[in-house]
């Protein structure tokens, strides 16, 4: 029997006890990237922690399963249905078609995506693969009166819903309001501003490059169709959770949420999971800037990208998270000495299965109170100190694994095979100059750090200086 388990609803704005529609079942969908250029460190942000979401769920005792789709067409460069779109802008940008650029940056974003230790979704759906899906949708939204042609292009109606802003508060229905009759670029096509595009034809773009035949003439879908679609493709009529970043909640998810429950008659999605933005000193991180930070490059920088995730699952998915890389070697740091803790177990004894299950329902705890990372990885701490055998607090950690995903037996592991053939006595001393040198470095003595250097490497012992902190191999 699965476990209680509550989370912040963007819906409500309440911590909510969930409750799936179907007992120990959970459907998911969650807003894959648009694939015209690399995934940043933010974008990997939101997809870690709803990853941590999942296998959460599964350590509390629920079957999920999660769809995701990829942007392959449709995603214009302003999120309201103007602009150029993302994926020719990419195709121009490198002088490739649109699927060869989609390609390329599917098969970037999922490497990346495993690299910091996060489970591929059970479906993955590129929008491309949905066009007839996409086209019922809307026939049967113009049938039911709830979208209209105009200027080549069809419509959904906002006009006709009680309430269109469903995650806001009425301050915020107010502001967003006056947004919407000031900051948007016109459409006059639109009978009301807030109004989105469900289908273009060619009378939009003239060189768009991925188009198919339609009842309204040749074009291509709208953005924010393909995730109702493809949701309802794999997961029926009903899902229990949509993930997303904030940035997503409006308009995106505002317009899914709008044209789901129309063309369904009925409640969509009851619960909402949105991760916050991850800022370097500059603000919110984006591709717009310019050089995008990638897993891959922090990896080219010699970072362990479980040393991000690590990083990320210190503070709370719903804050906003300041990146830099003090703060990612400060984490490296304490990474390698978790690493170095768990090394230290020796596999013997018996597991206490009595302190096992109270740690366990410890570590379920912090992560069922709103998917509180950092109290678990304090439980983690509390199980390695825990008056008993290491048998037990390894078994803990391989079991708290199962969520965090920082491969800590396997670090291990690495790291007691790297040590296995260095004399214990002479390890001893390679680590306690270290931490001289350390101490020195901090103090500003850099002329006594550096004869310990010295002296190291007249004793064969090369030391390196890196963001993960100090390196040393016998040479």
């Amino acid at each position: 029997m699965a476990e209680r388990f509550s989370f912040y609803n963007s819906l409500t704005r309440n911590i909510d006890e969930f409750v799936p529609r179907i007992p120990g079942k959970v459907s998911m969908y969650t807003c894959g990237p648009t694939v015209y250029h690399y995934a940043h460190i933010g974008n990997i942000r939101t997809y870690i922690m709803q990853d941590v979401l999942v296998k959460a769920l599964g350590f509390a005792g629920y079957d999920v399963k999660r769809v995701m789709n990829i942007t392959d067409v449709g995603h214009l460069s302003s999120d309201a249905d103007t602009g150029e779109d993302k994926m020719l802008a990419g195709a121009k940008r490198e002088h490739k078609s649109v699927m060869e650029i989609a390609r390329f940056y599917t098969d970037a974003f999922f490497k990346d995506f495993a690299a910091v230790g996060n489970k591929k979704p059970d479906v993955i759906e590129p929008a491309t693969n949905c066009i007839p899906e996409f086209i019922h949708m809307i026939e049967v939204l113009l049938d039911k009166g709830f979208a209209y042609q105009a200027g080549g292009n069809i419509y959904f109606d906002t006009s006709k819903l009680d309430d269109y802003y469903v995650f806001s508060s009425a301050i915020e229905k107010e502001q967003l309001e006056i947004g919407v009759r000031d900051d948007v670029e016109e459409d006059t096509n639109k009978k009301n501003k807030t109004d989105f595009v469900l289908w273009f034809t060619k009378s939009k773009f003239e060189d768009q490059a991925l188009k198919w035949d339609s009842p309204w003439g040749v074009g291509y879908p709208g953005w924010h169709i393909e995730c109702s679609c493809i949701s309802m493709k794999h997961l029926g009529e009903y899902i229990d959770i949509h993930c997303g970043g904030v940035d997503n909640m409006f308009p995106h998810h505002t317009n899914e949420i709008a044209q789901s429950e129309s063309y369904l008659g009925h409640k969509w999605c009851s619960y909402w999971f949105h991760s916050n933005h991850l800022n370097d000193r500059a603000g919110k991180m984006s591709k717009s800037k310019g050089a995008v930070l990638t897993v891959s490059v922090l990896q080219e920088k010699g970072y362990d990208p479980l040393v991000y995730r690590f990083f990320c699952l210190q503070s709370h998915y719903r804050k906003p998270l300041e990146f830099s890389f003090d703060a990612l070697d400060q984490a490296a740091t304490v990474f390698d000495k978790l690493v170095k803790r768990v090394a230290e177990l020796k596999n013997d004894g018996e597991v206490d299965e009595t302190v096992k299950k109270d740690l366990e329902g410890k570590f379920l705890d912090a992560i069922s109170n709103d998917l509180n990372t950092s109290m678990a990885i304090t439980v983690l701490y509390d199980a390695l100190k825990a008056d008993t055998s290491d048998a037990t607090k390894l078994a803990l950690v391989e079991s708290f694994d199962r969520v965090l995903s920082l491969a800590l037996i396997d670090h291990a592991k690495k790291l007691k095979e790297g040590s296995s053939d260095v004399d214990p006595e002479l390890l001893k001393y390679i680590e306690e100059q270290i931490a001289k040198r350390t101490e020195a470095k901090k103090n500003k003595d850099f002329a006594t750090a550096d004869a310990i250097r010295d002296e190291l490497m007249q004793k064969g012992i090369e030391i390196k200086d890196t963001r993960e902190g100090v390196k040393w191999q016998i040479v």
